[in-house]
């Protein structure tokens, strides 16, 4: 293993015990090592997600080997290289997606999800990037298959997931429809290039329907999962695509017409990024090495970054996302 001189000890935010924001607390333990194909990151900024907020409240099933502290993404410089780890050198300032951990001064990354950092943006940009615009990608374009011209529906639109998707789809000219529940979000999403459904005032499947003259949207990316089932089976065209990704409006959906189903030709799917394997983020992450990080360093589809909050005021910064208040991205930084 090749590393610089480190500490033996730094601080992480852990859950200790399931329930609200003050459950996460500072505490010291021993700066880890890196293993077989995995970097040690000196962590400068971390992003905050709503799959953190759950996993706090300990509603998110840990999949095998997963850390328990909570932090799903960072950014960086790399300390310590493991055996097998290569592609990077010690110094290299880079951001990627962790396997927990990440709300702590260091932090182990498998080599295969980790990317150099974007040139021209800074620790807490590059930090908003991996959980977004893996989970996007993945689940938007090679599940979803989101193409030129297409119609897409994103749910939560001024979510991080909701405003990398339509920044992503403004890039590559897809036509995007977003929900949201407040003229001021509603504002974000249009001037995000999308097209603004608020929620709250219009059924949104109707709402699409009128805007694609019956046509429907090819995709939908959905973040509720069973209260929304329904009404996104309505609003997708023929052989359209839904893709589930979360559960906020519920896991169960019920009296669904299947008949609907077996007319349009549709293909009701999901995924969990947690859950897939380093290989299969590795993919992924090439992806975005040849097809996003391009349009990262030129400037556009930047993450859009709502607060920055210090590593010690992690509950702060859950406190804010559970408010449903912010338009883009959560980050803490560590000093």
């Amino acid at each position: 293993m090749t590393r610089t001189a480190l500490p033996e000890l730094m601080t992480e935010i852990e859950i200790t015990t399931p329930g609200g924001p003050d459950v996460l607390q500072p505490r010291t333990v021993p700066v880890p090592s890196p293993g077989q194909g995995e970097l040690l990151v000196r962590v400068e900024a971390a992003g905050v997600n709503r799959p953190d907020v759950i996993q706090r409240l300990g509603n998110y099933p840990m999949p095998p080997g997963a850390h328990p502290t909570p932090g799903l993404e960072v950014a960086g410089e790399i300390v310590a290289i493991g055996k097998g780890a290569t592609g990077f050198s010690l110094g290299d300032k880079v951001c990627g997606l962790t396997n927990g951990g990440g709300y702590a001064e260091y932090c182990v990354l498998p080599a295969g999800q980790t990317l150099p950092r974007p040139h021209g943006l800074n620790a807490v940009q590059a930090a908003a990037i991996p959980e977004t615009f893996f989970t996007v990608w993945a689940n938007l374009f090679r599940i979803g298959k989101a193409a030129k011209g297409q119609h897409v529906l994103v749910h939560g639109g001024t979510s991080g997931i909701g405003t990398t998707a339509l920044m992503l789809c403004r890039e590559f000219g897809i036509n995007a429809f977003a929900t949201a529940g407040n003229e001021r979000k509603c504002a974000a999403i249009r001037e995000l290039g999308a097209e603004a459904i608020n929620y709250r005032e219009e059924h949104f499947a109707l709402a699409v329907l009128n805007k694609t003259d019956g046509h429907g949207v090819d995709v939908i990316l959905d973040i509720m999962g069973g209260a929304y089932f329904e009404r996104n089976l309505a609003a997708l065209a023929r052989d359209g695509r839904l893709v589930v990704i979360g559960f906020l409006g519920g896991t169960i959906a019920e009296q669904i017409d299947l008949q609907m189903l077996a007319l349009k030709r549709a293909i009701v799917t999901g995924s969990t990024m947690r859950a897939r394997s380093t290989a299969e983020k590795a993919e992924i992450a090439n992806d975005l090495l040849a097809r996003v990080w391009p349009v990262l360093e030129a400037g556009r589809c930047l993450p859009m970054i709502y607060r920055v909050f210090p590593l010690a005021q992690a509950a702060d910064a859950h406190r804010l996302m559970e408010t449903g208040e912010h338009v883009g991205k959560i980050v803490l930084q560590v000093p």
